[in-house]
């Protein structure tokens, strides 16, 4: 009783102190739950901003990739930069032929939505890249999905295509229909062929085949798919007599940022240990997922877009960086803050500390007293603060991601333990003036 008339009282001798203290608190509080909050919510931020990239897996069939890496060592060797360029080898090796070599079958693609990572899996098509005469001008043509319906044995069914992979893409007109004889074409080919529109026909033509479609779109995608013609696979297929047949398989998926154990299964997924193996393959690295989809579609290979995947960690890293940084420099300036007002009050209470020990109070009594004033004000501090920093996440959030910060308990955990230890650090080094004290000296004034 005695103990807390003695808290009370100095709360009433010293309020502008007290409240200083949970201001410094409550203020370091409110950044290390915001920041927190933020880094351990920009994972899923940052993959859903780096979605619009596109694809960031793309499935090919197992020769196709071998040949591909070849070349890819190859050129890496003779040119060092070649790694940091754009995969353009598929593309420019497609181009010159007519038709692929190397195919997968269609109806094993809806096998993407069986693995176990099936929900991180926002979209994906299947691409038949062929060469074909467009009004008798040689020209690339896609084979692909718009508006597919893939149903699942779960009676579940979901719509995949091109539009939700291709989201920078400009377009003025629509999206064809998968079962209309309907095109998409880019502005550079339309300009090519005599300033083709919306509404005109186009002539496909590959060997004794023919096919004719009808442009609803015109399309700019800022790069070399400008000079192509979109088409519904089956289209595609019938073009080059290739039923069921597709070329590769674009894939985007939510993934977690790689560490060095999603690197290494990537290198040789027989070398992780039984740990290991299960830790990455319930995480979903895009090396796990790939690893899955090769799994249920007979004869691919997956592989992730490094581009997107190394700017995905990278941006995430420096992200994390920077808040985990403000945090500590909040903590640091909250501990200053703190010791600095407790030796202060410390400074002003001497003469009430000196006879607290004349009449017996060991320095353990003393500091127990000043620990339990500054705890308490620590605490009404850091409350005000977490919930002041919950706000300010989801306007960070809001502002930079679009929107709301899902707050974990892990963050007010960590950040309470955090003031916690500061408050303790800050108290420690103020209260040691507490040991200097000597009672007779003080009391008589010298």
């Amino acid at each position: 009783m005695f103990f807390l008339t003695m808290i009370r009282r100095s709360f009433s001798r010293q309020l502008g102190r007290r409240l200083l203290i949970a201001l410094s608190v409550g203020l370091a509080a409110c950044v290390a739950v915001a920041m927190l909050g933020v880094v351990f919510d920009s994972g899923d931020k940052l993959n859903a901003e780096l979605s619009a990239y596109g694809s960031n897996i793309t499935v090919q069939p197992k020769s196709e990739a071998v040949v591909s890496d070849l070349y890819t060592t190859a050129d890496a060797g003779a040119n060092p930069s070649a790694d940091s360029a754009p995969d353009s080898s598929d593309s420019s090796s497609e181009s010159n032929q007519a038709v692929p070599t190397a195919v997968l079958k269609e109806s094993d693609v809806a096998k993407i939505k069986t693995i176990f990572w099936a929900y991180n899996i926002t979209d994906f098509a299947p691409r038949l890249d062929i060469s074909a005469q467009v009004n008798g001008q040689t020209a690339p043509i896609v084979g692909t999905w718009f508006h597919h319906t893939v149903k699942l044995d779960s009676g579940q069914s979901s719509q995949e295509g091109i539009e939700g992979l291709r989201p920078w893409w400009k377009l003025q007109g629509r999206w064809p229909k998968d079962q209309a004889k309907e095109a998409v074409i880019g502005k550079d080919l339309a300009a090519k062929l005599g300033d083709k529109t919306i509404g005109d026909s186009l002539e496909l033509s590959l060997g004794q085949r023919k096919e004719s479609v009808r442009i609803v779109g015109i399309f700019d995608s800022g790069d070399a798919d400008s000079s192509s013609v979109y088409l519904p696979s089956a289209l595609a297929q019938d073009l080059a007599n290739l039923p069921n047949q597709v070329s590769r398989v674009e894939v985007k998926a939510l993934t977690t940022p790689e560490n060095d154990l999603a690197r290494k299964a990537a290198r040789n997924p027989a070398s992780l240990t039984q740990d290991e193996w299960e830790t990455w393959y319930c995480t979903a690295y895009p090396s796990s997922i790939a690893y899955q989809i090769e799994e249920v579609i007979p004869g691919a290979v997956a592989k992730q877009v490094r581009q997107v995947a190394a700017l995905q960690g990278d941006v995430l890293q420096k992200t994390q960086a920077v808040m985990m940084l403000v945090t500590v420099l909040s903590l640091i300036s909250s501990a200053v803050a703190v010791a600095n007002l407790m030796a202060s009050s410390i400074s002003e209470r001497s003469a009430e500390f000196a006879l607290l020990k004349a009449l017996g109070a060991r320095d353990g009594a003393v500091y127990r007293l000043t620990l339990a004033e500054t705890a308490f004000m620590s605490l009404v501090g850091a409350i005000v603060g977490a919930l002041a920093g919950v706000g300010m996440a989801q306007i960070v959030g809001h502002v930079v991601f679009g929107s709301g910060i899902a707050m974990r308990p892990m963050v007010f955990v960590l950040v309470f333990a955090l003031l916690a230890l500061t408050v303790l650090l800050a108290s420690v080094s103020a209260i040691r003036n507490i040991l200097r004290l000597r009672p007779a000296e003080v009391l008589h004034g010298r």
